[in-house]
């Protein structure tokens, strides 16, 4: 059976590890429910253009079976269910507002409702933040998520690997998001001491 990944996108910048890891989860023929805030559809159109959640807009045409847009102010979809199997959840970029609200236990979008049902359900939820530097207010929000059983994932590569392009720095954070979520990828993450 496919592996079934919850996705929400906020506002903070960061839409290409968003399609970097689509990209993943559709190559690992994974079924994946997206979200998009307000701010996260916005974020989408001034980084990348993309006005449209299509699997063909986000370069994954792919998976066009695959993938299922859910609206994100319809709360009653079935991702905001703890009935609702799957894998794991990812939001990314996760933006401090999001970060905040979830952290506080409120479900005004149907990404904060799908983090919160992951919490309580003791599933997996990666929160991969974007915004610098970190307030006290973010730093005290993470520290309760993580304490509920989220995963912080602050969206800064490493540069051990050596980095030529923009795709690589961006290669790592996807894959280490797609580590955490249990996926398979061949992206050039590994340290290598030997070197």
């Amino acid at each position: 059976m496919a592996k079934r990944i919850v996705v929400g996108v906020t506002g903070a910048s960061g839409a290409p590890y968003l399609l970097g890891l689509l990209r993943i989860l559709a190559e690992n023929g994974v079924e994946i429910h997206l979200t998009v805030s307000s701010l996260g559809k916005r974020l989408l159109n001034e980084e990348l253009g993309i006005r449209n959640i299509t699997a063909e807009c986000l370069g994954i045409p792919e998976c066009s079976e695959s993938l299922v847009v859910h609206n994100n102010n319809d709360l009653g979809a079935t991702i905001a269910s703890g009935t609702f199997l799957h894998d794991g959840m990812v939001v990314l970029p996760c933006s401090s507002n999001t970060l905040g609200a979830v952290a506080s236990g409120i479900t005004n979008t149907l990404v904060q409702r799908a983090a919160l049902v992951c919490l309580k359900e003791k599933r997996m939820v990666v929160l991969a933040h974007r915004e610098s530097p970190l307030s006290l207010i973010d730093l005290r929000n993470m520290c309760t998520l993580s304490e509920a059983g989220a995963v912080i994932a602050p969206l800064s590569p490493g540069f051990y690997m050596k980095p030529t392009s923009l795709e690589d720095v961006v290669g790592f954070m996807v894959g280490k998001i797609a580590d955490l979520l249990g996926i398979h990828h061949s992206l050039p993450i590994r340290w290598n001491s030997d070197k």
